[in-house]
């Protein structure tokens, strides 16, 4: 590890800061967004962050690490009160605010930078930790297994809008204490995108981060070119645990990105009302955020909402509702205004089959994600409120990223987009067609989608009536050459 050692000392000062000015996104290639939905506006947002100065400061935080709770806070300015939370002032909160790099970087095994969360472009994650399989061949709803994962990677290093790959479920015929770095080389070996993935401790956050540095020559290029983010957060309400608190250290360390946000259920884990739970969900994470900060101020954060809104009615996870965008989106504009970077869920459904309302549910979270104040949105392919990973959901939320994308890309008005010249040129006679405007630009001006149907009703009858549904189960077989 002298490698990690020489890099700690190089690390300070916000080197990644000056990294992500300088580099030049590869979501850059593809057309840059224009539109945006705000849902809280800045007052509104400061509100909320208040809120949570106020829970940290009166209420505070449950930490189960001995040694993040004497070592790290007690010994910045934080205490703890008879019931054993640390309360956190305000002040080391925007301590660690002033060092947080204002975008995070991801990039494949080759180098090339494909993820940044400040690009206009979105980039897309698959989901993870799916406790059911929906496997496409057989239609059997299954628990998982590494070869699924290994697929699972195929179909992501296929898609052109998976930027990032994800495992969507976790192996059940591999020991538990091999799962996280077994799942993690099963899907190196089947693509060179970044992966997401989460660890159950920071020791088998280290095994993976050490085969990642392996694959790409060492500590030192791993962190100047990061190919791995681990997904981590505190436990609502209000507790961080002994796992969260060393793997955010082992991240901040080793200057590898990390997400730190909770899961939180409204009126069940958090306040019921979106502007609580919102202000909850953010003082467990700037919980973690000083944490972080303490342990290297400078290294790649995340954040993010995950408020989960249940339908009372089923005791389920109602990611298909607007409340759940709605968290997203709202939690998205706090931490812009407060300049923590984030990302943001889409593409997943409650359905249980990849059908209208899966389609429904996906399309519209997925235009919505590409209205948020981010560029990277994740849990493409949830199935039934995020137990069942799908890989024809996975294909399917390709297709809609294409279409959300262009959405979110809105009009363009320049004076030559107006093209006065072009109806001077073109319009007495109605040679519009062959315009060099036109040919120049229809194949940008305009998504063509890979598998929707566009053609003749007759046409289509007579090439076979092939469904969606049928295409999605031959780009399957076409991936993974079955």
């Amino acid at each position: 590890m002298s490698e990690t050692a020489t890099r700690r000392g190089k690390r300070r000062g916000g080197r990644n800061t000056a990294l992500a000015r300088d580099a030049q996104p590869a979501q850059d290639l593809r057309r840059t967004q224009n539109l945006r939905l705000p849902v809280i506006g800045q007052d509104k947002a400061m509100a909320i962050h208040n809120g949570a100065l106020r829970i940290l400061e009166e209420v505070g935080v449950k930490i189960d690490d001995e040694a993040t709770r004497k070592d790290l806070l007690e010994n910045h300015g934080c205490c703890a009160d008879e019931d054993g939370y640390i309360q956190i002032p305000a002040e080391r909160v925007s301590d660690a605010l002033s060092t947080i790099p204002d975008r995070v970087l991801l990039h494949n095994r080759d180098g090339k930078q494909v993820v940044d969360t400040r690009s206009d472009t979105a980039a897309y994650c698959a989901g993870h930790n799916c406790v059911n399989v929906l496997d496409h061949r057989t239609g059997e709803l299954r628990p998982g297994v590494l070869q699924d994962l290994a697929n699972t990677a195929k179909v992501c290093e296929a898609l052109p809008h998976l930027d990032v790959a994800c495992s969507l479920g976790y192996p059940t015929d591999v020991p538990a204490e091999e799962e996280a770095r077994s799942s993690v080389n099963a899907m190196m070996d089947n693509t060179i995108k970044p992966i997401a993935f989460t660890a159950h401790d920071e020791i088998k956050a280290q095994a993976i981060w050490q085969s990642m540095a392996e694959r790409v020559g060492g500590w030192q290029a791993l962190g100047d070119t990061p190919c791995g983010l681990d997904l981590t957060g505190p436990v609502s309400p209000l507790k961080l645990g002994d796992e969260l608190c060393r793997r955010l250290q082992l991240g901040a360390r080793n200057n590898l990105p990390v997400v730190c946000y909770p899961a939180i259920f409204p009126g069940m884990a958090g306040p019921i009302t979106m502007a609580g739970v919102l202000a909850q969900s953010a003082a467990e994470t700037l919980a973690g955020v000083v944490i972080h900060q303490i342990a290297a101020p400078g290294a790649p954060v995340l954040a993010g909402s995950s408020v989960l809104p249940m339908d009372m009615k089923t005791a389920t996870i109602a990611y298909g509702g607007p409340e759940y965008m709605l968290g997203n989106l709202g939690g998205t504009d706090y931490y812009n205004a407060i300049g923590l970077p984030t990302w943001v869920g889409a593409g997943c459904s409650d359905a249980h089959a990849v059908d209208a309302q899966a389609a429904s549910e996906v399309g519209a979270n997925l235009v919505l994600a590409n209205l948020a104040g981010t560029s990277f949105i994740h849990n493409l392919g949830f199935l039934s409120s995020g137990r069942t990973g799908s890989l024809e959901m996975l294909v399917l939320c390709d297709e809609l990223a294409g279409w959300a994308s262009r959405f979110a890309h809105g009009i363009e008005v320049t004076e030559e987009t107006i093209g006065v010249e072009v109806v001077k040129r073109a319009a007495k006679d109605n040679t519009y067609l062959t315009d060099d405007h036109t040919t120049e630009r229809y194949l940008t001006e305009s998504w063509f989608p890979p598998m929707f149907e566009r053609s003749d009703a007759m046409m289509w009858r007579d090439d076979g009536a092939v469904t969606m549904q049928d295409k999605i189960k031959a780009r399957l077989a076409e991936i993974l050459d079955i």
